[in-house]
């Protein structure tokens, strides 16, 4: 993919319309749609392109077709862990298209729920119906060409319909993604060449009509799939989009005269296969007059959680209605006639596409009888060689077959046979064996109406989700009971994935962490998904929805996406939609903020000959709470405590010549280290800071200690911490409390000193100093110079003269209190 704007990035930050973050189902169809409408787009996708034949199928590719750039792995697969669940989602041009099964099923109209409650509080509740979205359904199936699966006489496809109707249950070949014919209604044809479309093919190479080799979830070969790389993207492409890939997303923040600031980096194929400090990667800027997060659910909450101090007044919903779509995997094994006898059933589930056919459950919304909540479950393929490694594992049979094998060879070179037999074709197929195992197996992929009652957010700066299957343990129960029923229908037995043992499920299909909702108590953003209060930003993926779709929910986030893009369209003219003029007028001001601003700097021995200076330094660690969008420390460190949101810091403070400064009135140092702290994003590397110990503002009672901190939080966006310790002496027992309490607040921007009254306040806290981190401070302390121990006195006298002006005015000579 190309990289037109690199030479303007190296001279100045370019300016689109529009900028989208990632290539899946919400983002391909953002590209297209505005592309369309004739805005300049940019597509920032993470991930490299696969056209067809470049999918890893051997094992030494598979062991490198993995996502983690850190590690040199450049490839599709994106695993995630948590402590009830595991994800897995991809990386790559055309994002969850790429490994899903193509299922394009239209989420129940009942299904779309109001006020539904929640364990523990809230409630469901999806400020849109199936009636916004019905056209859009429409739209995006004649893009994709939503065909049903069209071969009836498919083993596990028959097995399917045969088991529904047997248990009474309803069944459907939903619409598929695949193109199973050379031209519209026209006959399937394994393997026939595929004409191009009119708006071309962006990787210049043939596609094949479905050759039914079960491998959609590890990349179609062939290009059999309507990916969105051969449709929405290959369209998006021939209206002007450009499409940028390995171009990782790490933050984002509003421009001063409207639009965003985008920033990322890209990941260097040269790289790949060797490790790599992404981290240091060096930043390359963006502006656009609109910004669309599409990158996935795990994706785009993690970027708004990372880049939450540069979005205020973003909400309490940021992280909340997290779903995994209901998913569930079991297994149907050794499958039989059923009624019709007790031999071996073929079932072949590596033939055909993953998904040919879906059962579907009712729903107590459904008002028909049903109860509980509704949920579909979906037949299930793979590769063959899922085939062979299957009966590889069946050890007692294929130990059994090999040593058989082994003595007949034996006897045949001893010449005990009874006769001279060469033919050793039959003893070979005894050897393979019958393969029934594989054959009569089948996976069944459940999904529905799960409680989305997960929360995400950041844990020491990475993804963390509290989420379990215990509040959804009803559903989940259902769903197993109606995979035992098809399984036992088969004459099979049914078998729980090995993960459900300890309760926990994979997703593929994770949904919710920025909700769409009526107001910002409720959600992130609105009905189209633009965020609260932040006019041009989009939230256009699976983190959008505000619980499960309970069908495949592929085609709802599509369908979603081109509602919202056409608001957009509808409304330019209304809102800036070129960011060039903003760019401009606003390029001072951004690098004004982004840069650490001037500020006086510690003090420190001039040059010359004389004698170097004493310096002395020692490290200070000080914890607690801090809450957004709040200006009172107290009230933050309140708030910040019932939500759990700790603030923590690690500083070495440095008095390059202690001399002047224990002279200098101001008694200034400087300051190096780091903030933690998850609601900004995470760890916060000091950039510039500075240290003031014992001010006077004119009472001579108080003193003040004073902190300014010049941070930037992972997305790039700079940020000042600015404290104080109070040192006044009110009535009791309060030395160790005012010399240990720091009341912070954060403000916007690198905001140097006497800046404060002008800045913007994105929040506020409290931190302490632990008796524990203080006996370790203690032990921190050093002098390095030709004087260290006239330094250390220097300072202890200065620090304990200062307590005892202020807290010494009570007692008298004899000691006894005044």
């Amino acid at each position: 993919m190309r990289h037109a704007a690199d030479a303007a990035a190296e001279t100045g930050v370019e300016g689109v319309d529009v900028v989208v973050v990632g290539s899946g189902f919400g983002g391909s169809v953002a590209a297209h749609q505005l592309a369309e409408g004739g805005l300049s787009v940019v597509v920032l996708e993470r991930g490299r392109p696969y056209p067809p034949g470049s999918f890893a199928r051997t094992p030494a590719a598979m062991a490198r077709n993995f996502w983690d750039p850190s590690e040199g792995l450049h490839g599709l697969f994106d695993l995630w862990s948590f402590r009830g669940l595991e994800g897995v989602v991809s990386s790559g041009l055309g994002g969850g298209s790429l490994i899903y099964a193509n299922v394009l099923l239209r989420k129940d109209e009942k299904w779309f729920v109001h006020e539904s409650p929640l364990p523990g509080g809230g409630y469901e509740n999806w400020p849109i119906g199936r009636g916004d979205l019905d056209p859009h359904y429409e739209r995006v199936e004649r893009m994709l060409g939503g065909t049903p699966y069209p071969y009836p006489d498919t083993p596990k496809t028959a097995a399917l319909r045969e088991a529904a109707d047997t248990l009474g249950l309803e069944l459907s070949r939903p619409p598929l993604a695949v193109s199973f014919a050379d031209r519209p209604d026209g006959p399937p044809v394994p393997g026939a060449p595929l004409p191009e479309p009119g708006y071309g093919n962006l990787h210049g190479l043939p596609r094949e009509t479905c050759r039914l080799t079960g491998e959609c979830d590890l990349g179609c070969n062939l290009g059999a799939k309507n990916t969105l790389d051969h449709t929405y993207l290959s369209a998006a492409r021939h209206r002007g989009a450009d499409l940028r890939t390995r171009c990782e997303v790490r933050g984002f923040a509003p421009l001063p005269g409207g639009g965003y600031e985008v920033r990322y980096v890209v990941h260097d194929p040269a790289r790949e296969g060797h490790r790599t400090a992404t981290d240091r990667l060096p930043l390359r800027r963006i502006r656009c007059g609109r910004l669309v997060l599409a990158a996935g659910t795990f994706g785009s909450t993690f970027l708004l959680l990372r880049n939450r101090s540069a979005l205020p007044g973003l909400g309490p919903a940021l992280g909340t209605r997290f779903s995994g779509n209901g998913d569930l995997l079991g297994l149907v094994l050794d499958a039989t006639g059923g009624a019709a006898g007790s031999a071996p059933r073929r079932l072949a589930s590596s033939t055909g596409p993953v998904i040919t056919s879906a059962i579907r459950v009712g729903d107590e919304l459904d008002g028909d009888g049903s109860t509980g909540r509704g949920f579909y479950v979906e037949d299930a393929g793979y590769p063959a060689f899922v085939d062979w490694l299957a009966e590889a594992a069946q050890v007692s049979g294929g130990l059994r077959r090999t040593v058989g094998f082994g003595l007949d060879r034996v006897r045949s070179r001893l010449g005990l046979d009874a006769g001279p037999r060469s033919n050793i074709s039959g003893r070979l197929a005894r050897l393979l064996g019958p393969g029934v195992f594989s054959d009569s197996a089948l996976p069944l992929l459940g999904m529905g109406r799960d409680v989305p009652d997960g929360r995400m957010s950041l844990r020491r700066g990475y993804l963390d989700l509290d989420w379990t299957t215990l509040t959804s343990r009803r559903y989940f129960e259902r769903v197993r009971a109606t995979m035992a029923d098809v399984a036992g229908a088969l004459g099979g037995t049914f078998h729980d994935n090995p993960l459900w043992w300890a309760r926990r499920v994979v997703t593929v299909h994770p949904l919710g962490g920025a909700p769409m909702g009526r107001h910002p108590g409720e959600g992130v953003c609105d009905g189209y998904g633009e965020v609260f209060g932040h006019p041009g930003l989009y939230v256009l993926d699976g983190a959008a929805l505000p619980g499960p779709v309970g069908a495949n929910p592929s085609l709802t986030i599509a369908a979603f996406a081109d509602r919202a893009c056409r608001r957009i369209l509808e409304t330019t003219g209304t809102r800036p939609t070129t960011a060039t003029a903003s760019a401009t007028a606003s390029a001072s001001a951004s690098a004004s903020a982004s840069a650490p601003a001037s500020a006086p700097a510690p003090a420190s021995a001039s040059g010359g000959g004389g004698e170097r200076p004493t310096s002395l330094s020692f490290t200070e660690e000080m914890r607690g709470y801090l809450a957004l969008d709040v200006a009172d420390p107290e009230e933050g460190r309140e708030l910040g405590r019932a939500r759990g949101q700790r603030m923590m810091f690690r500083l070495t403070i440095t008095a390059d010549d202690v001399d002047r400064f224990v002279a200098d009135p101001r008694h200034e140092a400087g300051a190096v280290g780091h903030v933690v702290c998850d609601v900004l994003g995470g760890r916060l590397p000091v950039e510039a800071g500075w240290f003031n110990l014992f001010t006077r503002d004119g009472d001579p009672t108080r003193r003040r200690m004073l902190y300014r901190l010049h941070l930037r939080d992972p997305g790039g966006n700079p940020l000042t911490l600015v404290g104080r310790k109070e040192v006044h002496d009110d009535p009791g027992p309060d030395v160790w409390s005012d010399t240990s309490t720091l009341y912070v607040r954060v403000l916007a921007g690198h905001v140097p000193e006497g800046g404060d009254a002008a800045a913007r306040v994105l929040g506020a806290g409290v931190l302490v100093i632990l008796t524990a981190d203080f006996a370790r401070q203690l032990t921190t302390f050093r002098a390095s110079g030709p004087h260290p121990a006239r330094a250390l006195e220097g300072f202890g006298r200065l620090f304990l003269g200062e307590l005892w002006d202020v807290y010494g005015t009570h007692f008298t000579a004899s000691g006894e209190s005044s």
